[in-house]
């Protein structure tokens, strides 16, 4: 017996054509106005810029990536960390500022992050498995100590890094950095409950969420909030980008940073800084009890900074890390004279 067509399927057809047609056509339009934004941006960020100097290598069966800058010395080397969601480009305006230390700056990509999204999408990218990641590939590249400087999330991964290995560390800037005694912060731990949904986004559709989660409320200064959003917003752009963001919420919402912040040195042997801006929508109390966990006496705070210091004041970033240069150069932990509000 044949079987008796509903009248209401073409009906059903026609809807969902005129649906993808409707979502196709959002997503074309939304390419295009980022394509738009992120010229516009460009131009608008005229600040010297270091060159995308890209390098890398199979290390332990992983592709890692990270950016190169300058001659390798005797000195140990400086290597940076981005947080979430940037990228090693992140430091771009801070290292023309560093050319005249004579020191080679390295910025790490985190596995699962930037342009290594792929990478960690399999894997686990904990702020515990990227310290293992780290010390794999400072092997690799044969460092046994460097001046470390993180951002945001990078800096709780080099938080981590002076608990268990503190032998790598010869000094230590952290900027804006995770606090770790509160980790997962409410907007990361939040976002968690989203990942279902944001995995399955086109790319177009997750920007809007991208810039709301971590963002739209941190910087400073708009100009060169739409600089950095446009910059930071490419890897996700890719066809897996949503699925890379779906996994590094779930992988970083762990609560493995309480356990490393209770392991920090309450007296480091190596010099470290700390800078915050002072618009930073993250609580400078929680700068402060880092500050008074490793008996750091000055925080140095950023007048007008929200939480993307490298990017707003690149200057400042640049000085701090020139300033510990010459202290792990001199040998001393000393912390100098409090720093002024700037």
């Amino acid at each position: 017996m044949a079987r008796e067509s509903s009248p209401d399927r073409p009906r059903r057809r026609s809807h969902r054509g005129r649906w993808a047609l409707a979502g196709l056509t959002a997503s074309l339009a939304w390419a295009s106005w980022q394509k738009h934004q992120t010229l516009r941006a460009a131009r608008h960020d005229q600040r010297h810029t270091a060159p995308e100097l890209s390098h890398s290598a199979l290390v332990n069966n992983i592709l890692m990536r990270w950016e190169a800058h300058g001659e390798r010395s005797d000195q140990p080397p400086v290597v940076m960390i981005h947080g979430i969601p940037t990228t090693p480009r992140l430091w771009r305006h801070v290292v023309p500022r560093l050319a005249g230390t004579g020191t080679c700056c390295l910025a790490w990509e985190m596995v699962g992050f930037g342009w290594s999204i792929n990478e960690g999408l399999e894997r686990d990218i904990s702020l515990a498995a990227q310290v293992d990641y780290l010390i794999a590939w400072l092997d690799h590249q044969e460092i046994e100590r460097a001046t470390f400087v993180g951002h945001d999330i990078g800096g709780g991964i080099l938080q981590a890094l002076l608990a268990l290995y503190p032998e790598r560390v010869a000094g230590l800037v952290l900027v804006d950095p995770a606090p770790l005694d509160q980790w997962p912060i409410p907007t990361v731990a939040g976002a968690t409950r989203l990942t279902g949904v944001i995995e399955k986004l086109p790319p177009a559709l997750a920007r809007p969420l991208l810039h709301r989660i971590f963002t739209g409320p941190a910087h400073g200064g708009r100009q060169h909030g739409a600089a950095s959003n446009a910059l930071s917003w490419a890897p996700y752009s890719q066809p897996t980008g949503p699925a890379g963001l779906a996994h590094q919420i779930r992988c970083m919402s762990t609560g493995d940073g309480r356990s490393i912040a209770a392991r920090l040195p309450l007296t480091p042997t190596m010099p470290v800084a700390l800078l915050q801006g002072d618009q930073d929508p993250q609580s400078m109390a929680s700068v402060e009890r880092l500050a008074a966990r490793m008996s750091v006496p000055i925080i140095r705070r950023v007048r007008g900074g929200g939480h993307f210091t490298p990017e707003e004041h690149p200057d400042i970033v640049a000085e701090e890390i020139h300033r510990m240069i010459t202290r792990v150069a001199q040998g001393t932990d000393a912390d100098e004279a409090s720093a002024p509000h700037l």
